[in-house]
């Protein structure tokens, strides 16, 4: 679990999640053993976070306290996070910071690139938190970065994912027009369950979003992804499935949910590796 709010320190900081704090704790059962990881101790790992805290870069790796950093960043894998590590939003999942970020550093994009060249990497993800203050959703800075990486690393293929843009008039268009070789764009739940998971967001207008990158470009790959364990019914997974497939969506990802903390949106249930195994399947046809 994280620290939510800090009642020890001498210098108390602004609480990680302002909007959560006087919520009643949502207790979730224990992790069962498929799901257990371990700390991260590797070469590689140290490496990896050496080169990211050089370059004064933010990844949603931390950020979000994904378990399976240690796994990821030993392989060169990470995730950068562009815009800051403040998110305008406070979707009931998500273990990023809430707040007013602060103004954009017009030299991430080079430092980006930088960091993609020092770790060799043959693929990047570009993610960000959602910046609902800025006119254009980030879209221009989107655009920068991926033309930094392009510059400097022309054979690293690039994947972004992006917030809605909900609102943001002609920021879409910017993001495709820089080419990114895999647009990705997570609808995180089930359409009945964005009042309580995503309540900033619109099932159907992330829907069209991805439908309209393919449109404006069919050479981009469309992508996006779910949580499950967050109360959703099969049937509901299988309407998501048919729903991306009808706005020629080609990639998607499935992942268990796991609870940041105590007060954020309770773990309703681990999906077992069989039903994954069965959604697999039902995804392939």
């Amino acid at each position: 679990m994280v620290t939510l709010i800090d009642t020890v320190s001498p210098n108390q900081v602004r609480p990680r999640h302002p909007e959560k704090v006087n919520r009643p704790d949502a207790k979730s059962p224990a992790k069962p053993d498929w799901i257990r990881v371990r700390a991260p101790n590797s070469r590689g790992y140290a490496n990896t976070r050496n080169i990211v805290k050089e370059n004064g870069l933010v990844t949603v790796c931390e950020e979000a306290g994904c378990p399976n950093i240690g796994e990821c960043w030993d392989k060169k894998h990470a995730t950068f996070m562009i815009m800051g590590d403040t998110c305008t939003r406070a979707c009931a999942f998500c273990n990023v910071k809430t707040g007013m970020p602060g103004a954009l550093d017009a030299s991430e994009p080079e430092h980006v690139a930088l960091a993609v060249s020092k770790l060799g990497l043959n693929h990047v993800v570009i993610t960000s938190v959602d910046r609902d203050d800025l006119a254009d959703g980030g879209a221009d800075h989107f655009a920068k970065t991926i033309r930094a990486i392009r510059a400097s690393c022309p054979t690293t293929t690039i994947e972004i994912l992006t917030p809605d843009f909900l609102r943001k008039e002609g920021a879409l268009e910017q993001v495709v027009a820089a080419k990114p070789d895999v647009f990705n764009h997570n609808l995180e739940t089930v359409p009945s369950r964005y009042l309580t998971v995503r309540p900033g967001a619109r099932y159907f207008h992330s829907i069209r979003l991805l439908q309209r990158v393919k449109e404006m470009d069919p050479t981009i790959f469309t992508k996006s992804g779910i949580m499950v364990g967050l109360g959703e019914e099969r049937h509901e997974v299988l309407q998501v499935m048919d729903d991306l497939r009808s706005a020629d969506v080609d990639f998607l990802t499935i992942g268990q949910y796991l609870q940041p903390s105590l007060k954020h949106h309770a773990v309703m249930r681990y999906v077992t590796p069989d039903e994954f195994g069965g959604y697999e399947k039902v995804a392939y046809t």
